[in-house]
C-alpha cells in the first residue's frame, strides 16, 4: 500500500507541531534553548520519514546559534517522544530550519514605527488618513 490516504502527512505534520510546541514549552531542559522559541510550521514527506520544522527564534544572533545547536542535539530525544504521542510506526527524522518571517515583521514594525514617528504631524501638514 503505497497510496493512502494524502492527508496523512498533514495531520501528521500537525501532531508533530503541537508535540514539539509542547515539548519546548515544558519538557526541554537544555540550556542552550534561548530566548522565545516559536514552532512556524512543519513539512513532512510523503512516506513520513521525514520532518522539516520550522522555528523562528527571537533573540540575538548568539542566543539563536546557540539555540538551533540545542534544537539539534534534542532531535533524536524529540523523534522518539513524537512517534509515541502519534503512534507512528517509524519516527521520522527532525531537522530543525530556520523561520526568520516573524522576525522580519517585527523588524518592519519597527522601522514603520520610526517612520511614523519621524514624521509625526508638526503643524497637521500630512493629510494621509490610515
Amino acid at each position: 500500500m503505497t497510496g493512502g490516504d494524502p492527508r496523512r502527512a498533514e495531520r501528521v505534520a500537525e501532531g508533530i507541531r503541537t508535540e514539539v510546541a509542547m515539548f519546548l514549552r515544558s519538557g526541554a531542559k537544555d540550556p542552550r534553548l534561548q530566548g522565545l522559541v516559536t514552532v512556524t510550521g512543519v513539512e513532512v514527506t510523503r512516506d513520513l520519514r521525514h520532518a522539516k520544522v520550522f522555528v523562528s527564534v527571537l533573540g540575538s544572533d548568539a542566543e539563536r546559534a546557540a539555540t538551533f545547536e540545542g534544537l539539534k542535539s534534542v532531535a533524536h530525544h524529540l523523534r522518539g517522544t513524537i512517534g509515541r504521542a502519534l503512534r507512528l510506526r517509524v519516527a521520522p527524522e527532525i531537522d530543525f530550519r530556520a523561520d526568520d518571517s516573524i522576525a522580519q515583521a517585527q523588524r518592519i514594525e519597527e522601522l514603520l514605527a520610526q517612520v511614523r514617528a519621524d514624521t509625526s504631524p508638526v503643524g497637521e501638514a500630512s493629510s494621509d488618513s490610515d
